[in-house]
Formats: structure tokens, sequence, C-alpha cells
């Protein structure tokens, strides 16, 4: 039995969202190749295995942080130019990485938060890491893991765009 099918309530809530989302996102890749999957088709710097690549980074580290806290995350005030460029790699698929490779990354990574979803105590509070954006001081894991399904479905969403301005493939409709 997987975690889903062994948890319920809103912890089955949350693992269905993920879950669903996660399949949107993923599902934009089929039948892509390596190069397809680096290629840009609009004006974004976005692509496919990119996408699959940030979103991963992006679950892991949140995923993190509602064990660790701060800690986990980057310091964005501490950044170097180095830093920067490696951030701005996140969101390409490199020469050396497949699609295979980074697809097979997001499923360990989310194989590992919806075991954390099962088990964490959802109104842990950690606060939250100094950066520009971050207008409150705290999150509870219920919240963070809102979070990862909110940014999650944005992707998914990017991801479709791209795929139909690729080939003309859809994730919908």
């Amino acid at each position: 039995m997987t975690t889903a099918e062994t948890t319920t309530g809103e912890r089955a809530d949350l693992l269905a969202a993920l879950a669903k989302h996660r399949f949107f996102l993923t599902f934009t890749t089929r039948g892509l190749t390596d190069e397809q999957a680096r290629l840009r088709t609009t004006v974004s710097e976005l692509c496919l295995g990119g996408l699959i690549k940030h979103v991963t980074s992006v679950e892991r580290d949140w995923a993190a942080f509602i064990v660790e806290g701060a800690s986990a995350m980057p310091n964005f005030a501490e950044m170097t130019e180095a830093d920067f460029k490696q951030r701005e790699d996140g969101f390409k698929l490199l020469p050396d990485e497949t699609l295979a490779g980074v697809l097979a990354a997001y499923e360990e990574v989310a194989r590992r938060t919806d075991e954390l979803v099962a088990t964490v105590d959802l109104d842990a509070v950690q606060e939250l890491p100094k950066a520009p954006w971050n207008t409150e001081r705290a999150w509870s894991a219920r919240r963070v893991l809102l979070h990862i399904i909110a940014e999650t479905a944005q992707h998914a969403g990017h991801a479709d765009i791209i795929r139909e301005s690729l080939d003309g493939q859809k994730t919908m409709g």
C-alpha cells in the first residue's frame, strides 16, 4: 500500500491535490526527447525539463523547511553570483542532464514529501527565511504544503503552454 492509500482526512486531501498537479506537470513531458525537453517555445526562459527540475527543487527545499526550518532554505541575502547562476540553471535541462533523470529525481522527492505529509504535525510552525518576498514571519506545515501544491499547479499550467507551443499536444482538452 502507498502512503496515499493509508492516509485519511485532510492529509489524504493534501496528497490527492499534490498527486493531481504532479501528474498534470509530468504528463506534459510524455513522449519527448531530451532535446525537446530543453526547447524554449515561448518568450519565457522556461523549458519542460527545466520546469520539472525547478519544481523538484522547490518541493525538496520546502519539505526540508517543514522539518528543519529556515536553515534548510537558500539564504537569498548572501547569495553569490555563482549561486545565482546555479539557480538560473535550475530552470534549464542542461546538456549533461536527461529528461528521464529529472523525472526520476522528481519522483523520489515526491515520495519523500508524501511520507512527510502522512506523519508531520500540520500545525507545526517554522519561521520563514529572510527574503524580499516573504511578508509574513512564519508558516505552518499545512501552509507550506499548500504552497507546494500551488507552485506545482502554477508550473503545470506553464508546462501545458510550453508543450502546446512545442508540438500542439495538450494536457487537458
